[in-house]
């Protein structure tokens, strides 16, 4: 049985995930290198929860719970040693994640659930180097992770079942909504969908065809507003097989075909625009305008789960 959980990495991600796991009631051990990042996930899950307190209706005795089911430590034996699943959430550099899991070789319980939130590597590279194939999986959470319901679930071809079914129910536990992948494919399989319609975004923005809003408006107004209830494959269904196939031959011959990063992104990472870690992307910011919006998105994010969780009837249209 799943008491304790280790989180090792306390980046943005490795935060909320941490967070995620304490809200429902876990035991949770979050590691890092050292205590200046521990502090500043510490003081970003401490905002996260306050937000929930504001927005969710959480009050502050269940505040105070869910703090204090979170601890840290920069020592990572002491962090894994006790765990039931270990969730690694470092940087996406192999050599790091290797080094990592030779290390809990060695200190991990001998029945201790891996898990790593990559988002690049497969999970055959991830397992090159290390001889517990049979109880790893790859979770990969979406940013916000203690907002965004979705995480996708990657097994190894050695991965016991029972492995698998205890991190599915685990993840369930938590109130996300687990997908499986059958197979190992690059980028799973959110994001390669939002890539593949990224890359007709920054093509019609190249084309001159709309403004960057604009384009993103067609998004946010239009797709994405069913997108929250309806997937792309059940729009299909409802808008009719027959009236889909003739849009996919009508348009799909001029969408963009190209296999690298759009023109436009290649362009400003030369010029050390980067969006809003250095204050300019696509669009220009500064650092209120970031906090700001990242509020707003994640008030906005609070108040679509809990219509979700109302089951508010679903329709799609094509």
């Amino acid at each position: 049985m799943i008491q304790q959980i280790s989180i090792i990495g306390s980046g943005v991600m490795g935060s909320s995930i941490a967070q995620s796991f304490a809200a429902s009631g876990y035991s949770v051990m979050i590691h890092d290198l050292n205590e200046e990042l521990l502090q500043k996930a510490k003081k970003r899950i401490l905002e996260n929860v306050s937000l929930m307190v504001e927005e969710a209706g959480l009050n502050e005795g269940q505040k105070h719970t869910v703090l204090a089911n979170i601890h840290y430590t920069a020592d990572l034996e002491e962090a894994v040693r006790e765990a039931d699943f270990i969730l690694e959430a470092i940087p996406e550099v192999i050599e790091w994640k290797w080094e990592l899991y030779e290390k809990l070789e060695r200190i991990m319980k001998t029945d201790a659930i891996v898990a790593s939130n990559t988002s690049t590597f497969p999970i055959s590279r991830l397992m090159e180097k290390a001889t517990f194939a049979d109880r790893m999986m790859i979770t990969h959470f979406f940013n916000p992770g203690h907002l965004v319901p979705l995480v996708e679930l990657v097994k190894h071809p050695q991965t016991k079942e029972a492995v698998v079914d205890a991190t599915m129910d685990l993840i369930r536990q938590i109130g996300k909504s687990p997908i499986l992948l059958k197979k190992e494919i690059s980028g799973f399989i959110a994001n390669r969908l939002q890539t593949a319609l990224m890359r007709e975004a920054f093509y019609l923005l190249k084309e001159g065809v709309a403004s960057a809003r604009d384009i993103d408006t067609a998004i946010t107004a239009g797709p994405g507003f069913r997108w929250a209830f309806t997937g792309p494959i059940e729009i299909v269904d409802f808008g009719g097989l027959d009236t889909w196939q003739r849009v996919f031959e009508n348009v799909a011959p001029d969408l963009d075909q190209s296999v690298e990063a759009p023109e436009v992104i290649q362009e400003l990472v030369e010029q050390g625009k980067l969006g809003t870690k250095s204050g300019e992307g696509i669009f220009p910011y500064d650092d209120r305008l970031v906090s700001q919006k990242l509020n707003e998105r994640d008030r906005n994010f609070i108040k679509l789960g809990k219509m979700k969780a109302r089951g508010i009837p679903q329709q799609a249209k094509v």
